[in-house]
């Protein structure tokens, strides 16, 4: 398994000086052999040498190379990971060496709209936005065949998971959903898309649902079932509270003697207090001139 390893390069400007002077150099010997000629001297010796100076140090100018703030450039040689310079400006290494520039700066991408069935099997249309970066150039580069394909094949196939484990939405307070738990089911995206990820050397710093909507073709429908759920988890909200004020309130009274009841009107008072607390419309109230038995 391949781990990114620090490659300190030559600093770019003093060796490009040098350079410099190498090609001047080499032309000063050829022009200065050509004039030796004429005392009648052969300066073919010298003009080779001095050629092939001049070759050597033009083949060493493919060594130069501009590293990018946060950016990465790697080495191999000869299809062998030689090492990773991180430091930014011109530098130099071997001529010979393959050098690929590998960003270090944070991205990001949209995966485009799936469609898929959340765990109640229902059709949802469902995208998601990764926030991620580089932070292993070795691994980025030698442990899978293209990375940036690999981070967004990988993460879509992330949402398509989290999709299929949480449903859409629910009226359990318990019970984790798509629409309703948003931070964690954030949270758990990221995770997976991380775990998945790690192997080619990216970071996930952020992943959250971008969009999440019922599909066209069952939209109508489950507007009204989630309507009718709400409803049914209104109305069962509704008798829990009012069960217990009616629990109070018998509880008070007897504690408090203000009133005796017998078992027929402790029903017929919790029937009325029922009736009151679970209606859909506003009690009128029925004054009693008589006594309480009838």
């Amino acid at each position: 398994m391949f781990k990114e390893k620090a490659y300190r390069a030559l600093p770019g400007i003093p060796v490009l000086l040098l350079a410099i002077v190498m090609l001047i150099v080499p032309v000063a010997g050829i022009v200065v052999a050509v004039r030796t000629a004429e005392y009648g001297e052969k300066p073919v010796a010298a003009i080779i040498t001095w050629l092939i100076v001049w070759l050597v140090d033009l083949v060493c100018l493919a060594g130069f190379f501009t590293v990018q703030p946060n950016q990465g450039m790697v080495l191999t040689l000869f299809g062998r990971y030689v090492g990773t310079v991180n430091d930014s400006g011109l530098r130099f290494a071997n001529p010979f060496y393959t050098k690929k520039p590998v960003s270090l700066r944070v991205r990001n991408f949209e995966t485009a709209k799936l469609k898929v069935n959340d765990q109640d099997g229902n059709p949802i249309e469902i995208a998601a936005i990764v926030v991620w970066k580089v932070i292993d150039t070795a691994e980025a580069c030698f442990e899978v065949d293209n990375y940036e394909n690999y981070v967004h094949v990988q993460s879509e196939a992330a949402v398509r998971n989290l999709a299929t484990a949480y449903p859409y939405d629910t009226h359990e307070e318990q019970q984790v959903s798509l629409r309703g738990h948003t931070a964690v089911v954030a949270g758990q995206l990221k995770s997976e898309i991380h775990d998945r990820l790690s192997v080619a050397g990216v970071e996930v710093i952020e992943a959250r649902l971008s969009y999440l909507a019922y599909a066209p073709e069952i939209a109508a429908a489950m507007l009204r079932r989630q309507q009718a759920s709400a409803v049914i988890a209104a109305r069962q909200k509704i008798v829990e509270g009012a069960v217990g004020m009616v629990e109070m309130a018998l509880e008070m009274l007897a504690r408090k003697n203000v009133v005796q009841f017998d078992g027929e009107q402790r029903a017929a008072m919790v029937q009325n207090l029922l009736v009151v607390l679970c209606g859909e419309v506003s009690a009128q109230p029925i004054l009693n001139a008589g006594t309480l038995h009838h």
